[in-house]
């Protein structure tokens, strides 16, 4: 049962994560393998997260910034469950709705409707959950005339309305968004940021927010946690954190 007395949703104590890379390029995996047996394959240690740490308290909404390839998705990542940390500990408390990787864990030969249900799934709805809820789905996603169309054949934008649609149709005590808004048209972008705001005006939902737009990030979250190369520079309130982080690369 998930712990309720605490005021924190998250909590991130020390967090490291680190990846071991080929020290050089290799053309084919049977010169990958030629060179494991030969011991004359080497690797060097890179830290996406280094000693990371930050709590988050319930119905707070936090933006993670930095550049491309500064830690923020892996940072999400370990937060989901998806990636283990190699170092420290992560605690969250209440049931989580990950959009990280849209359409990940959906099956590309099974029609849309199918993959809502493969996909709640996997997100721990129960089968009953999701016949109770599958005309909102589809009304969020307003893709009613392409429910039995096989997802390979559906566009970026349109997997993303459906895992969105899955994802949300009930509220998480957690949600995890990272860059989901930038995906698809304008239309849908602003029909997904009204359901995000929708919950953070609930009191009850945790968000944190990923995005490389500053204005969003300003317009949705209270506080925001700046990650550059691994390591947490800046830790404050929103619009201090972005001047700060702009300032930098001005």
């Amino acid at each position: 049962m998930a712990d309720t007395t605490s005021e924190y949703a998250i909590e991130v104590n020390d967090v490291s994560m680190i990846f071991n890379i080929a020290s050089e390029q290799l053309n084919n995996l049977k010169e990958y393998f030629i060179k494991i047996m030969r011991h004359e394959l080497f690797f060097k240690e890179f830290r996406a997260l280094d000693h990371v740490s930050f709590k988050v308290r319930r119905g707070e909404v936090v933006g993670l910034v930095g550049t491309n390839g500064s830690g923020k998705s892996t940072m999400l990542k370990c937060i989901a469950g998806v990636l283990e940390p190699s170092e420290g500990t992560i605690t969250v408390r209440g049931n989580i709705a990950p959009l990280i990787e849209l359409g990940a864990g959906f099956d590309p030969e099974l029609t849309a409707r199918e993959n809502i249900y493969l996909n709640g799934s996997l997100l721990g709805y129960s089968r009953e959950f999701v016949d109770g809820h599958l005309q909102d789905i589809i009304d969020f996603a307003e893709l009613q005339d392409f429910m039995d169309m096989p997802l390979k054949n559906y566009s970026s934008g349109m997997v993303a309305r459906i895992a969105f649609a899955i994802a949300t149709v009930t509220e998480p005590d957690v949600l995890i968004v990272d860059e989901t808004l930038s995906v698809g048209d304008v239309f849908f972008q602003e029909k997904c940021e009204q359901r995000i705001k929708h919950f953070i005006e609930s009191g009850n939902v945790t968000v944190l927010f990923v995005s490389h737009s500053m204005e969003q990030v300003e317009r949705i979250c209270q506080r925001a946690i700046w990650i550059e190369k691994g390591v947490q520079r800046m830790d404050g309130p929103a619009a201090e954190v972005l001047a700060a982080y702009s300032e930098q690369f001005s």
